[in-house]
């Protein structure tokens, strides 16, 4: 009887969830006038702000969205946006005005723009450089920190590169040969063809536990600008796809994490290729008065792969 009151509980907010009307990434949104440029912002639910920010760098918002129903049970409004360059939001004349402190000092513009207090916020893989930044800059606006799936500094980002180029290496070996033999030719990674020959692998062999759940990836109605390269390689250097540097090159918040005062949640994916279980536990160490969560059936995405586990303590971590 037990089981069975579970079960058509678990249907009903199923069927609940389903009916919500999310607002629509391209439609329903406004614009933030932000140290000079218009910044496109979404924002979900009701209750406690929090601003979540997008990977890359170089990604739009639309990638966070499968976030969206973290607000229907929780006392949160998610706030999502565009960051300068990326989506709908205005792009530079000049690619070296996109920078890791920019994007902080947007965070901070955002807030007061839309005449915010305390706030919380997630920052997902790159975008936790931008949250982990902003925190030990601004702490004292910052309620709760998630840093998902994140970096702690340029040694870990480059241990990305290391380990993903290995991956391929072993697994593709075809496709490693010919990118080899481009980049024997003075090929780098900013070039199209560079690019090009790396899309040969999955999205969800380096990024996914089951890459059943990312099949559809790619396959809706695009959103514009929702990844832009020219950003990304003007951060992560010209060559950063396998030696990382310019901003990415330079970042270190290992020794400044320690002094950081709010409620703070680390979690990464045992199955992540990217922001590397090996250097996610070493948070544990910089950051000791965090609470650490690895997911051990997710990859680069628990929002995705285990969303209801992910939900349950994102809804708890946020009552602190």
């Amino acid at each position: 009887m037990k089981n069975n009151i579970i079960l058509i509980s678990l249907l009903l907010f199923s069927t609940y969830l389903s009916a919500q009307q999310f607002p629509d990434s391209e439609k329903d949104g406004k614009y933030y006038k932000v140290n000079g440029a218009n910044l496109w912002v979404v924002t979900v639910g009701t209750g406690e702000p929090m601003i979540l920010i997008s990977g890359g760098p170089g990604g739009a918002h639309k990638g966070l969205r499968s976030f969206d129903s973290l607000s229907v049970k929780t006392n949160v409004q998610l706030i999502f946006f565009d960051g300068f360059g990326r989506g709908k939001s205005d792009i530079a004349k000049d690619v070296k005005e996109y920078s890791l402190d920019r994007d902080i000092e947007d965070i901070e513009g955002l807030r007061k723009a839309m005449n915010l207090k305390k706030v919380s916020l997630l920052g997902h893989s790159y975008g936790s450089l931008v949250a982990q930044g902003y925190a030990v800059k601004y702490g004292q606006n910052v309620s709760h920190l998630v840093i998902a799936n994140g970096f702690h500094s340029f040694v870990m980002w480059q241990e990305n590169d290391n380990n993903s180029n290995h991956e391929i290496k072993v697994n593709y070996p075809e496709v490693w040969d010919e990118l080899i033999k481009y980049r024997e030719q003075g090929g780098i990674s900013s070039d199209a063809k560079h690019g090009e020959i790396c899309g040969k692998v999955p999205y969800g062999f380096l990024y996914a536990y089951n890459p059943d759940n990312f099949s559809k990836r790619g396959t809706g109605k695009p959103y514009p600008n929702a990844f832009n390269s020219a950003l990304y390689y003007q951060m992560v250097g010209k060559d950063g796809d396998f030696y990382v540097g310019n901003d990415i090159g330079n970042f270190d918040y290992r020794q400044q994490l320690k002094d950081l005062k709010m409620p703070i949640l680390i979690y990464g994916g045992r199955y992540d290729r990217v922001a590397v279980p090996s250097m996610m536990v070493k948070y544990k160490a910089y950051c000791p008065q965090a609470q650490f969560v690895m997911f051990e059936l997710s990859g680069h995405n628990p929002q995705i792969e285990e969303r209801a586990k992910l939900f349950a303590l994102l809804s708890d971590f946020l009552k602190k």
